[in-house]
């Protein structure tokens, strides 16, 4: 019997979680498992960059769950520092480029294909972007390099472009590294992964925080000094003086590959794949991780969502598949959890502008509570926004922002979206409870019970 050959484009956590899974279900003379790397680590956490560069832990090596000999060690050929620049899918080969070795180009055959090529930053065409001292925050060759500057700089003045997950965790990074930190948003309100009504509690923290929050204005440019190092960030209203620039915009699906060799994208531009990670159309090529659209099983639509705990389960489906087994990954409710300093902000679900595109008919409730009972020390106010849909009572999703407590309590609300509860039911759930802990009713059975009540009050 021939050994097959896999081969793996991306050597972070999907493409390494399933290289692994294969290993474990099918010995080296059954198949042949090449993975390729472009950059110098792999099987690392980007989620702890922010907290690497604000001091709270050791990196880069504390980052990294398994190094390039590791998976050596595991009959796993990874070839670091290497770039696939092709992909011939009708020949089954890519082509390589290796980038400390002179630019050397080879052909590898596969009989199986796994494309974990991950996102990219978004890095917007304005003038003075690209120049030293503006850093985005994407890998840990990233994290290094504005470790680098940070070192090097004489001066404390840092500005984030854009308040999403990345920006404020950097911003909190900055002012943990005695940073003065300006963030200029583009939207009404930081964190556009809550409504505005959310995130104006964040707003409000932020600047309480100190840290200068300017949002609805627009990055025009970056200015640089006589040496060409970035200065300040221009924006529609003014300047803003900065001796390091981070850009926290966001992310965008890596398929640059994929797209050339005609394999089928989303809206977002990200690879589409049936629930066991097979890509849409081919019989031997899978895609996971930040690379691909996932199903979200509240709108039943497709979306883009770049999460590690994503990118590992994709990871050990695809290497269950391709080992002999069979397994699915069967879509999202888009949870996610951040903080800035001890505010903790959280979603799960549908925002009020997703379910209205997704043609859904809701309610909303907002609740004040506390993370404790109201008399037990360090109690301290929670906000919990809940979405229901208008005819049935089926929760739609669930906001949270708080201190101490308030983020870890939308898991409460993810598990409920799985199962498909309404929030009359949600109302009876046996939770924890004990002074230091929670109120008698928990801030999200409070929300719950007034998402009830306005349910109800609607009618159908």
């Amino acid at each position: 019997m021939a050994t097959e050959r896999l081969v793996v484009v991306g050597g972070d956590a999907a493409g390494m979680a399933a290289a692994s899974q294969a290993r474990r279900l099918r010995k080296p003379d059954e198949l042949a498992i090449t993975a390729f790397e472009r950059g110098h680590f792999t099987s690392y956490s980007a989620c702890g960059i922010p907290y690497w560069v604000g001091g709270d832990v050791d990196g880069p090596d504390a980052l990294i769950a398994r190094t390039a000999g590791e998976h050596r060690a595991r009959d796993i050929d990874l070839r670091m520092r290497t770039e696939v620049t092709e992909l011939d899918l009708d020949r089954g080969r890519v082509r390589t480029r290796e980038l400390d070795n002179g630019g050397r180009e080879t052909w590898t055959g596969f009989d199986k294909l796994v494309l974990a090529t991950g996102a990219r930053p978004r890095r917007p065409g304005l003038p003075g972007i690209d120049a030293p001292g503006v850093h985005g925050v994407q890998t840990l060759d990233d994290g290094q390099a504005l470790l680098d500057t940070l070192d090097a700089s004489s001066g404390r003045r840092a500005v984030v472009v854009g308040a999403g997950y990345i920006g404020v965790e950097m911003a909190e990074a900055l002012i943990r590294r005695g940073y003065a930190v300006t963030v200029l948003e583009q939207s009404a309100q930081p964190m556009s992964t809550l409504d505005p009504d959310m995130g104006a509690l964040v707003h409000e923290a932020m600047c309480g925080m100190g840290i200068e929050t300017v949002c609805g204005t627009t990055v025009t440019g970056v200015l640089t000094d006589e040496g060409g190092r970035a200065r300040a960030v221009t924006t529609e209203d003014g300047e803003y003086p900065a001796d390091v620039v981070v850009l926290g915009l966001g992310v965008r699906p890596e398929t640059t590959l994929a797209a050339a060799a005609g394999l089928p994208l989303g809206e977002s531009g990200g690879l589409l794949t049936d629930l066991a990670m097979r890509v849409r159309g081919q019989d031997h090529i899978w895609a996971g991780g930040d690379c691909v659209e996932v199903l979200d099983l509240i709108s039943g639509r497709t979306r883009h969502i770049a999460l590690g705990t994503h990118a590992n389960k994709h990871g050990q489906v695809i290497g269950a598949n391709v080992g002999g087994g069979y397994a699915t990954f069967p879509g999202v409710v888009g949870t996610a959890v951040s903080k800035v300093c001890d505010l903790e902000i959280a979603r799960t679900g549908l925002l009020e502008r997703e379910a209205l595109a997704a043609g859904l008919r809701f309610v909303t409730a907002t609740v004040e509570a506390t993370n404790r009972a109201g008399y037990y020390p360090g109690a301290r106010p929670m906000h919990v926004k809940m979405l229901a849909e208008r005819r049935t009572g089926r929760l739609l999703g669930v906001q949270i922002v708080g201190r101490e407590g308030a983020g870890k309590r939308v898991d409460i609300a993810a598990v409920a979206l799985t199962a498909g509860m309404t929030v009359e039911r949600m109302t009876a759930l046996d939770l924890g409870y004990a002074p230091p802990f929670s109120p008698v009713w928990d801030p999200v059975l409070v929300a719950a019970r007034k998402a009830a009540g306005a349910v109800r009050a609607a009618g159908a």
